[in-house]
């Protein structure tokens, strides 16, 4: 099953071994796969190196995605260097980031962060923080500030995030 998803990756990431982005996502399927190795003591050497491999990929990437993050099918970091997702976000299927992207807690002392749907694309330096949740098919602009919820087939950009209908071609 974790070759699987390695596998599904891989293609994701247009199938370059040097994308940083495939990386940061090996790492993280080493960390989720290690929760499932017995006996505890060998888990723990495990974590021992996932954590080393987590640090490193931080420093050589600048990618932090923990291992506690949720992710769906098709998951990909298009672009590498200041991404960083708390490990209480969840993302559906086909999500993407890029560079700069910042997905996480509005506040310390509420720790809880975004919900993403299905199809969610997530431009180059924004920001989406706190306890809100990104519907399916929803584009967020390079360097919005997204504070609120975003509904299905919505655009948000600026700084606040304003949230637009997502216009289609035929319209």
């Amino acid at each position: 099953m974790a070759f699987d998803l390695i596998r599904a990756d891989f293609r994701a990431h247009g199938r370059k071994f040097g994308a940083q982005g495939f990386w940061a996502m090996l790492v993280y399927r080493y960390g989720r796969w290690r929760y499932t190795v017995r006996p505890s003591w060998l888990r723990k050497i495990f974590s021992l190196v996932y954590h080393f491999l987590f640090k490193l990929v931080q420093i050589l990437t600048g990618i932090e995605l923990p291992c506690e993050v949720v992710v769906g099918d098709n998951f990909v970091i298009d672009h590498f260097g200041g991404i960083v997702v708390s490990g209480y976000a969840r993302f559906g299927a086909n999500c993407r980031i890029r560079n700069g992207v910042v997905v996480g807690l509005k506040n310390v002392e509420q720790p809880i962060a975004p919900i993403f749907g299905d199809n969610v694309d997530i431009g180059a330096g924004a920001k989406v923080l706190g306890p809100i949740r990104i519907g399916n098919n929803v584009r967020i602009g390079a360097n919005a500030v997204v504070l609120c919820d975003v509904p299905d087939d919505h655009v948000a950009v600026g700084v606040p995030a304003v949230i637009k209908p997502i216009r289609r071609a035929h319209e």
